[in-house]
């Protein structure tokens, strides 16, 4: 993620196996019955956020969650966490610095056969087609809107589903922006209409993040 986000939000990453879980008991009440290796994913990227948080002068409290499995921020805070095999990211601001932060990691390999009429328009999947070079691009396009819901959510408290959101991109400059195509609720000070980011493809991993200012 470095180099993906703006100085006010801090990043902690956890590259390779994960360690035996060591969730606090909030934490773990919250995930409820789970797998060895669930456990383990969870209690690394709680302790990534709880990090991070320490990077910003801020307590490590628990970091629970929501019933829309969304991690449960300090009310100061903002914050996105993602995971994939062999990677855990933790990104968070303080509040009165960043609306809303939204990061996402995926292997970097194209998704599998039927997956991008899932999540692609058909406008962009003729842009993908344009788009040359060994960069699994479907797959970015998949991460980028992932990074797009995480920073909508806690801002709208609604669901975006993977159409009802345009990507553009420009790809030398590992950039995307996001145009929302449904009616979007107000929030003071953000707009939710339209999103931009970063991305990066390396050392096996697409990485992409967004950053919502406040206007």
């Amino acid at each position: 993620m470095d180099g993906l986000l703006p100085a006010a939000v801090a990043v902690v990453e956890h590259v390779g196996p994960r360690p035996p879980a060591d969730c606090l008991p909030a934490e773990m009440s919250a995930l409820g019955r789970a797998s060895d290796g669930r456990l383990r994913e969870f209690a690394t990227a709680r302790r990534c956020a709880r990090m991070a948080l320490d990077c910003l002068g801020l307590p490590g409290v628990a970091i629970g969650r929501g019933p829309d499995r969304e991690p449960l921020w300090p009310s100061d805070v903002v914050g996105s966490i993602t995971h994939c095999d062999g990677y855990v990211g933790a990104a968070v601001a303080r509040r009165d610095h960043m609306a809303s932060v939204g990061i996402d990691a995926e292997p970097a390999e194209p998704l599998p056969e039927g997956v991008l009429e899932q999540v692609a328009r058909p406008e962009e999947r003729a842009c993908l087609r344009r788009m040359a070079g060994t960069v699994p691009w479907d797959r970015v396009l998949f991460s980028a809107k992932e990074s797009v819901f995480k920073a909508w959510f806690p801002l709208t408290r609604c669901w975006l589903g993977f159409h009802d959101a345009r990507l553009s991109f420009e790809p030398t400059a590992g950039r995307f922006t996001a145009d929302v195509l449904v009616p979007t609720p107000h929030v003071d000070g953000v707009r939710v209409d339209h999103f931009s980011g970063l991305f990066r493809v390396d050392h096996g991993l697409v990485v992409t993040a967004v950053a919502v200012p406040l206007q």
